[in-house]
């Protein structure tokens, strides 16, 4: 990296923060936008300035200082509908003839929806089922778009499930609410929330206009491996298993509905475009990074 190079990062949580430390190791200028400076304690040394604003509330998105400079995107959509009024809210607020160097935006593969037991390469249409994901292929649109206008280069990130240390699903054992049985559960993938930030500096490195990369570690699992495999990580009872019927009565539908869609990611683009090495290339590998210890659940 080029130790003039600034950031502009909106959203500064967990990946963040991940990624604000990856690139001030390499010598980057960090600017954060986020709602309370007071979530960035302990990071008055990586970041070196902040705006405080709401993405909801366009009269507080003015003279944002990402004129050059990369912008990572990470801030999530707004709950429920099918747009996502914060990304265009934030589009909005760029005044004509300002443009930086270049968009980092990081989306999800459930933009694709169920794909059944194909595997899902970068070239499969995006078919999103809940208005979540809907969401999600909004923003795409709206940055693609408004990039394509500005001529400002746009890369995307379709990020699978998140996993690490403060990223285990703690709460959900402890709370005692079955699990799809393996036999019923589809297969879903992962990405360790390190080699994610990986990817989001290398995808500013390398990307170009137009990329998208699918972001996986290239294992594909079931989310009900994932759960007994933290259970055994943490020491913990393993969750009750229930049938499809029975979950669609029981688990709660945010949950039920991560068990309604299979998708084996392909994750070769990435590593061969954008020249990644996973440090965590099995769940195996990834899970012996946390240690067991009592962290809340991770948004």
């Amino acid at each position: 990296m080029n130790k003039h190079e600034t950031a502009f990062i909106v959203g500064c949580g967990d990946i963040g923060r991940r990624v604000a430390i990856c690139a001030h190791a390499n010598g980057w200028q960090i600017t954060a936008l986020l709602r309370s400076a007071e979530k960035l304690d302990g990071m008055k040394h990586i970041i070196n300035s902040t705006i405080t604003a709401n993405l909801d509330d366009p009269s507080t998105l003015h003279s944002l200082p990402i004129a050059g400079t990369t912008i990572f995107y990470f801030a999530p959509p707004p709950g429920g509908g099918v747009v996502d009024s914060r990304v265009r809210n934030f589009c909005n607020a760029i005044p004509p003839g300002i443009r930086p160097k270049k968009i980092i935006y990081l989306s999800t593969s459930g933009v694709y929806g169920d794909c059944g037991d194909i595997v899902v390469t970068e070239e499969q249409p995006p078919n999103p089922q809940t208005t979540r994901a809907k969401r999600r292929l909004d923003a795409e649109k709206t940055i693609a778009e408004w990039g394509s206008n500005r001529d400002v280069p746009v890369v995307i990130l379709r990020v699978t499930g998140i996993y690490g240390p403060g990223r285990l699903p703690l709460q959900h054992l402890m709370s005692g609410v079955p699990l799809l049985s393996e036999q019923e559960a589809p297969v879903t993938n992962r990405i360790h929330a390190e080699d994610l930030a990986m990817v989001c500096i290398a995808a500013a490195e390398r990307g170009e206009d137009g990329d998208i990369f699918n972001v996986s570690d290239g294992e594909h699992g079931t989310l009900t491996q994932y759960f007994n495999a933290v259970a055994d990580l943490l020491g913990m009872k393993r969750p009750r298993q229930i049938n499809r019927e029975q979950a669609a009565e029981s688990m709660p539908p945010l949950l039920f509905s991560y068990f309604s869609e299979m998708r084996r990611i392909d994750n070769s683009l990435m590593l061969k475009k954008l020249g990644i090495k996973l440090q965590f290339p099995t769940l195996a590998d990834g899970l012996a990074s946390c240690k067991p210890d009592p962290w809340p659940l991770a948004d």
